[in-house]
């Protein structure tokens, strides 16, 4: 794994996070629904993802601190995209990580105003045509 880490950094560490968020989404829809219904599914996956973009963050900025290798910006974006972006501004707060670099910043913002703009077309669309019961 540490040659694929070496080579293929985005690829270990987005699939692990995302992996691990999937099994834990899993687990707790089977642990506290079990229910075919897409509601708790998306809760649990908001959950698991917040999560593990928190721990992600947080283990980047560990990393960071000991000069070594680091989590690539596109996996703490992509846990941001998938819905991980309140556990990211949280972990950016907490850890005070990535809250300088005005890249990152502008990136992070435009992915929260992408994620706003998707909310309210699905608030539209559900307020239009309401889901049958």
């Amino acid at each position: 794994m540490g040659e694929l880490l070496k080579h293929r950094p985005v690829l270990v560490t987005a699939g692990l996070a995302l992996g691990l968020t999937v099994a834990v989404t899993v687990a707790l829809w089977a642990g506290l629904s079990g229910v075919w219904l897409v509601w708790p599914w998306l809760v649990c996956w908001l959950f698991a993802v917040n999560l593990f973009t928190v721990a992600t963050y947080g283990l980047d900025k560990w990393l960071a601190k000991r000069d070594g290798w680091r989590i690539p910006e596109v996996t703490l974006f992509l846990l941001a995209f998938v819905g991980g972006s309140p556990g990211a501004f949280l972990a950016m707060r907490v850890f005070r990580h990535k809250t300088v670099k005005g890249t990152f910043r502008i990136v992070f913002w435009l992915i929260v105003a992408l994620q706003v703009a998707l909310l309210v077309w699905a608030a539209k669309i559900m307020w239009t045509k309401p889901l049958a019961a």
